[in-house]
């Protein structure tokens, strides 16, 4: 068999890395689009941000933020689990659209366990359960005691249908058996105004929305919705500490990418984000969103989110919530 010629060789090769599929030595070439699946300001997206420009600043990785809301933030989730599994799309989901929307809506685009790859969990964010500062209420068994003898009196605000904060208000009459009437605002913001008004007598929300308000007095925190106090509100019991074990509803946040993402890929992302969430600003800046940070690995992350599904199955049917 005749020797090939240096020219063939050179050709042959250059074939070969044309048609086959880059390897997790050559990966990032090119910029990663981390997919924001809401609009740009809001909590996710400055997570988002945060993350990726402390991870950039690590590794010289060139991410680009692409926000892309709608649907209750389905959209954005279908959009990198339908992108090629090469690790240059990824999305920062959360509970709403990677848990509670496999129940709430009759038709999801994607499943959130079989369609993406978790890389890592980025962190928690309480909920708080609120009173004007005039309210006769100072302790949520107080609320509870009130709803149990005269049910459906106590209209409870949240920011819509669907919300963790909904769903942490049906998991509360089930556990208490006390029954509220849920009054959905569409955004944050009216119910503040009508809590602290008096319109409403209690308002469902995260704590970042309503700490302002607590620390100046015109709100008072019963309970937050996490399994530990949150370090802003230390003196505010949690709600499994205030009789309801086990008890925990939060907001929480982290990236994942298409399913059949190439393991090295899934490997570096996690050391690096996980890396960047070590970062004393980092954990400052999140801080100041309300968020706690905790990063973790893929099958950790991974784990959660099938728990978190089965978690809030029940929950979101027994509300009666459902969106077309």
């Amino acid at each position: 068999m005749p020797l090939l010629s240096r020219r063939t060789l050179l050709g042959l090769g250059l074939a070969i890395a044309l048609i086959a599929p880059a390897g997790a030595e050559s990966w990032p070439g090119a910029p990663i689009r981390l997919v924001v699946p809401f609009p740009p300001g809001g909590g996710t997206d400055i997570i988002a941000r945060e993350v990726a420009n402390e991870v950039s600043a690590l590794t010289k990785w060139n991410f680009v933020v692409d926000n892309k809301p709608g649907a209750g933030g389905n959209l954005g989730v279908d959009i990198a689990a339908k992108a090629a599994p090469t690790g240059y799309t990824l999305v920062i989901g959360q509970t709403s659209n990677l848990a509670i929307n496999a129940t709430l809506y009759k038709k999801l685009p994607y499943d959130p366990v079989k369609d993406l790859t978790p890389v890592s969990l980025v962190g928690r964010s309480a909920l708080a359960i609120v009173v004007a500062a005039s309210s006769p209420y100072h302790t949520l068994a107080d609320v509870i005691t009130a709803a149990k003898a005269h049910p459906g009196t106590l209209n409870v605000a949240t920011s819509g249908n669907g919300t963790v904060a909904h769903m942490s208000l049906e998991l509360l009459q089930k556990d208490s058996g006390a029954r509220f009437t849920h009054i959905p605002y569409k955004g944050a913001s009216q119910g503040l105004l009508d809590v602290i008004g008096g319109s409403v007598q209690l308002y469902i929300s995260s704590v970042p929305t309503l700490i302002g308000q607590i620390r100046t007095g015109q709100l008072r925190a019963l309970a937050v919705t996490s399994a530990d106090r949150v370090s802003d509100l230390p003196q505010v019991p949690t709600v499994a500490e205030s009789g309801y074990k086990n008890f925990e509803a939060v907001v929480w946040f982290g990236i994942l990418g298409p399913a059949h993402l190439p393991p090295q890929v899934v490997a570096d992302l996690n050391g690096a984000i996980n890396k960047a969430l070590q970062s004393s600003a980092v954990r400052s800046n999140l801080g100041a969103q309300g968020v706690e940070v905790s990063g973790d690995t893929p099958a950790q992350f991974g784990a959660m989110v099938q728990s978190e599904v089965a978690k809030w199955r029940p929950v979101v049917k027994a509300s009666g919530a459902k969106i077309d």
